[in-house]
């Protein structure tokens, strides 16, 4: 393994004088640093690209650029600070705790992930798995996303008083969980393989889920989660088509709650205040028990190990190469 950062200019001769597949690196004319092994509180003033199957562990480093993570590559940034976009190829990991990111985070195809720690962000795109093996993961705690959310793939979790400034939009995800945080725009949850559960968070906009396997849960006392209360919402909820259950507890819904087609009917509990009302098939209130087992505390903790595992890997690799020449 190389024990070098190293500074190209990323033209065509340099990328295969570097030895990088034609394609990976940036396509820019400036200049790109390229990052393998540790680096500390300085400032990158370019580009920042970790080649293919390289492990960068920066801390307090400030780059000025863009930030690629090619295939099977590794970024861990704390207390950091990127002024341009990140973008995370298939398998790359991108893990930021008390970070800045000026731009966006994209997820390409098949990426490995991203884990945000009070960090801040732009906006965040999670793209489809498409024929990857590798379904991605978002996990956000107590950051703020400048922006909104898009996924098309993965496991997502905003928790722990993380705040999207716009909308959270998730379609086809494994789950979309969302935790004690806001979300300033709406929240739409559609097809879902393993449901959607909302506790303790305030969404300013109209929420709609649609299509979704396992069950939705908005509040506590359902079938996928134990979490300790309910949220508000602050226009129309919709619940429609979902089967795995659909739990409504201890809300404040300031619009209409629709639940139709579920399978089985929705349990909406009376401690709901909902101001224009239910529209829908209901069951019976006595329905609503919560599940002797957790589901949810269970993939989140199986999620959370994806993360350690690949954090603990990199910066061990990283380490391994030593320290970087910025």
């Amino acid at each position: 393994m190389r024990r070098r950062l190293v500074v190209h200019l990323a033209t065509a001769t340099a990328v295969v004088a570097a030895g990088v597949v034609a394609g990976a690196a940036p396509a820019s004319a400036d200049l790109v640093t390229y990052c393998i092994g540790t680096g500390g509180a300085v400032t990158v003033p370019n580009d920042l690209y970790v080649p293919p199957n390289e492990s960068c562990a920066l801390t307090g480093t400030i780059i000025t650029g863009n930030v690629s993570v090619a295939a099977g590559a590794n970024l861990v940034v704390a207390g950091g600070r990127v002024s341009g976009n990140v973008q995370v190829a298939a398998n790359g990991y991108l893990d930021a705790s008390n970070s800045n990111v000026g731009g966006t985070v994209t997820v390409a195809s098949g990426g490995y992930g991203v884990y945000l720690k009070s960090a801040q962000t732009g906006a965040v795109t999670v793209r489809a798995k498409g024929s990857s093996t590798i379904d991605s993961f978002l996990f956000v705690e107590g950051s703020t996303v400048s922006g909104s959310v898009a996924a098309n793939a993965g496991e997502i979790r905003l928790d722990q008083n993380t705040q999207v400034t716009g909308s959270v939009n998730s379609s086809g995800s494994y789950y979309t969980d969302v935790h004690d945080s806001f979300v300033d725009g709406q929240l739409s949850v559609l097809n879902s393989a393993t449901g959607s559960v909302v506790c303790g968070s305030a969404v300013r906009g109209k929420s709609t889920f649609a299509g979704n396997l396992g069950g939705v849960q908005l509040g506590p006392n359902g079938g996928l989660d134990g979490c300790a209360s309910g949220g508000y919402f602050g226009k129309d909820v919709s619940v429609t088509n979902t089967t795995g259950g659909v739990n409504v507890d201890d809300n404040i819904i300031d619009g209409v709650l629709t639940v139709q087609s579920n399978s089985p009917a929705a349990v909406v509990a009376a401690n709901n205040r909902i101001r224009g009302g239910v529209v829908g098939d209901q069951a019976a209130p006595a329905a609503a028990k919560r599940s002797a087992k957790a589901l949810t505390a269970d993939r989140e903790r199986a999620g959370d190990a994806r993360a350690t595992e690949r954090r603990t890997g990199a910066v061990a690799e990283a380490t391994a190469a030593g320290p970087a020449n910025l």
